[in-house]
């Protein structure tokens, strides 16, 4: 599959101001930037890499007013839709140091707090098909409600409210599966499929020795995303941090099939 992404953002400052920018998608396993363009007038651009060595964060150094951002790619999309059900999980002692960084509790990933409510309500489960059923229960119970949180959300609240966004759903995935001593992170990505067009979050699990993606929310499949960033949470993933307070003048994200 291939897509098309395009991104307008505009944002005011009243100062000088250092902006933090993960929008770019990555050059990495099971997808190819075809083509891409980025245009930020007047910013000065640094580049490093990103964690765990997907994608890429650009510190942007923008002058006092406005930013006005534009970027588009073409981006092809080769890994196929996984079958969880059939994948098997490695023991703790088998884990490589990457994944083991993933199975530990974060900012807004509290999965310590899982541990009791996963064994009880899954514990007949092994491996994929853990993960399958985690994910099922996740869609099938929480509503996906714009609106309904904030940066300041954490997961228990969206446990207990049983409603959020895109966010939210990979935060209670990532919570459940590392609950499970099952390595999972955040993963920020575009897709043609999210309603409405928007920054997408989504989570990879480590089974049979390797990263897969899983979409709580149910729009995308693993065969349709471009992913962006991985991390240990929203914390790590952003699209944009600023040093200064922000204004947001304008901001759309259009991905569409193309070919």
């Amino acid at each position: 599959m291939k897509i098309s992404i395009d991104v307008t953002m505009r944002y005011a400052f009243r100062q000088a101001n250092t902006v933090t920018l993960a929008i770019e998608a990555a050059q990495t396993h099971g997808q190819r930037v075809l083509s891409e363009s980025l245009d930020i007038p007047g910013a000065q651009i640094d580049r490093i890499g990103g964690d765990s060595g997907v994608g890429s964060k650009l510190f942007a150094r923008v002058p006092e007013g406005e930013m006005a951002l534009r970027y588009g790619a073409e981006v092809e999309i080769s890994r196929p839709d996984p079958s969880l059900e059939r994948m098997a999980a490695a023991p703790l002692h088998r884990l490589t140091s990457d994944a083991l960084q993933y199975i530990r509790p974060s900012r807004y990933c509290q999965s310590d707090k899982f541990v009791s409510f996963v064994g009880a309500r899954f514990s007949h489960l092994e491996g994929g098909t853990k993960v399958a059923a985690i994910r099922n229960w996740i869609e099938a119970k929480l509503s996906y409600v714009p609106g309904s949180s904030d940066a300041d959300t954490n997961v228990l609240e969206t446990f207990a409210g049983r409603q959020g966004v895109c966010r939210d759903y990979a935060h209670l995935f990532c919570s459940m599966a590392r609950a499970a001593q099952i390595p999972a992170r955040m993963v920020s990505a575009y897709g043609p499929d999210v309603a409405p067009s928007d920054f997408h979050a989504v989570a990879q699990v480590w089974l049979d020795g390797d990263w897969h993606l899983v979409d709580a929310t149910g729009m995308c499949r693993a065969n349709g995303l471009a992913v962006v960033a991985v991390g240990r949470d929203a914390y790590d993933v952003a699209f944009m941090e600023s040093q200064a307070p922000a204004e947001l003048l304008e901001q759309v994200v259009t991905v569409n099939r193309i070919g």
